[in-house]
């Protein structure tokens, strides 16, 4: 497993130079790009898409450059939480909802087990959730590896794994829980560095850092992993400075105990267009503290190591089942917008609005783009510089994570994704109703 360095403080210096270049980048782009895409420009005029696409885009691309502008300086602003001593944490519970997961529970079990943390102040609650598999006897074996510390439930059929959790929140007597999902692992500090933004009175959610367990083990996991950076850890360090964190990540969240159970009932039965809903419990439990006007947090230097997908069908049914929560919590956070402080309005208002806009305008465009493309070699060449003009960013921002040469992975998701998964927000938008779990 790897761990990751301590950041340090000049990280300013790196993503200031990183936007610069991608400035530069940009006006070379689109300077040398001019003429060759006037064909595209005509074809869609053709087509009757010109006016819309066009000043779509322009419109999509001044509200995209004051959204990255406004990221940076919050993201610049922002600093993890110190933590506490041993002595002085709250009593803190640990639920691990667990379906069909063998023996990487106990892999999960152990490493909070062994975390550092008074086990006087710690519980560990795991959840078997009707697995047909080994799961049940990988929990026991932890379970006796560490007595009185691991408490163990039952399901006798599958429930869903927000009836895991619930049946963990029913029995927590932290004041604290976290919640970890059984196919991953936290390093030694990451329960204290959890709870350490709880000192303050007005946070009630916490979100932990998120890497890939099996990095090393295919394309896809090596991808993700740079990815991760950028999704997991700029975009909600930005979002942390003003306590509008959007999403406490199935993988490693924490929440105050006493907000949790004031939402449960009403978090446990939630249906969205007549249908309950049964993935994006995380999402979900997340804008529920944001309604009861708590901040939420983000905590970079609570790492957890999580398992990723090794095959393009299995990336597929994440990214699916992701976008469809999005999509319904998305529109269930613009609705509680007005019970969040302004400068919180405008990031989510501009997260959403952009971000959707720019999914939906890039479907249209992506295939006019390929046909005239065929017809027009040299665009292939402005559409591959665009793709990595947009990868850039998250690959210098790696590199202050990590000074690796694993940065390169990032360009090649940016063509994977532009290629293979420009489908997934669209289908999900589609298909929101859907309650399959996809890869349980």
């Amino acid at each position: 497993m790897h761990s990751f360095p301590a950041l340090r403080r000049d990280k300013g210096d790196w993503l200031i130079a990183g936007t610069l270049l991608l400035a530069v980048a940009l006006l070379f782009y689109l300077s040398l790009g001019r003429d060759a895409l006037r064909p595209l420009l005509d074809s869609l005029h053709r087509q009757g898409w010109h006016h819309l696409l066009l000043h779509g885009g322009v419109l999509l691309g001044y509200l995209g450059l004051g959204l990255a502008a406004l990221r940076v300086g919050l993201w610049a602003l922002y600093r993890p939480a110190e933590l506490p001593a041993p002595a002085d944490a709250p009593t803190l519970t640990v639920v691990i909802p667990a379906y069909n997961e063998g023996e990487m529970v106990g892999r999960c079990i152990d490493s909070v087990a062994q975390a550092r943390y008074a086990r006087e102040r710690l519980q560990i609650i795991a959840v078997d959730d009707g697995s047909r598999d080994d799961t049940w006897e990988h929990m026991q074996r932890a379970a006796e590896r560490h007595p009185q510390l691991v408490h163990l439930i039952r399901f006798e059929a599958n429930r869903g794994k927000r009836a895991a959790l619930a049946a963990g929140f029913a029995r927590a007597h932290g004041q604290i829980t976290v919640t970890i999902d059984s196919d991953s692992v936290i390093e030694a500090d990451t329960l204290l560095a959890m709870v350490a933004p709880f000192r303050d009175p007005r946070v009630g959610g916490v979100a932990g850092r998120v890497a890939v367990y099996n990095r090393h083990a295919g394309l896809i996991p090596r991808m993700l992993h740079v990815r991760y950076a950028m999704s997991f850890d700029f975009l909600r360090a930005a979002q942390s400075t003003l306590g509008n964190v959007y999403c406490c990540p199935g993988a490693l969240s924490a929440y105050r105990t006493a907000a949790v159970r004031q939402v449960l009932p009403d978090w446990l039965h939630q249906r969205f267009l007549g249908a309950a809903c049964t993935i994006g419990e995380d999402r979900a439990l997340t804008n529920h503290m944001l309604a009861l006007g708590l901040d939420v947090r983000y905590q970079s230097n609570a790492v957890v190591h999580t398992l990723a997908p090794l095959s393009y069908r299995g990336l597929c049914k994440m990214f699916l089942r992701w976008g469809r929560s999005q999509v319904r919590e998305d529109l269930r956070l613009l609705a509680l917008l007005g019970r969040r402080r302004w400068p919180a309005r405008v990031l989510a208002a501009l997260d959403v609005l952009v971000g959707h806009s720019a999914q939906f305008l890039g479907l249209v465009a992506l295939p006019s783009a390929l046909w005239l493309a065929l017809q027009e070699p040299r665009l292939l060449g402005y559409l591959a510089l665009g793709v990595g003009i947009g990868a850039a960013p998250g690959m210098v921002y790696f590199l202050r994570l990590e000074r690796s040469l694993h940065c390169v992975y990032g360009l090649v998701y940016g063509f994977y994704s532009a290629l293979t998964l420009f489908w997934i927000m669209p289908y999900a938008a589609l298909t929101v109703r859907a309650r399959g779990w996809l890869t349980r």
